[in-house]
């Protein structure tokens, strides 16, 4: 039986694995700070012009 060939050229080190998912998880905190600071906003801007 014939298996795929890979895409991957080396395997990846331990190193890099974290310091990708520490990238990955920086990049989702950023993304949730930014999505709650918009929704802040929005309900203040709600608030102002809806009273």
């Amino acid at each position: 039986m014939a298996h795929a060939p890979s895409n991957v050229q080396n395997p990846v080190s331990e190193e890099a694995f974290t310091a990708d998912r520490q990238r990955m998880f920086g990049g989702f905190v950023s993304a949730t700070t930014i999505t709650s600071v918009a929704m802040v906003i929005l309900l203040v801007l709600m608030k102002v012009f809806l009273l």
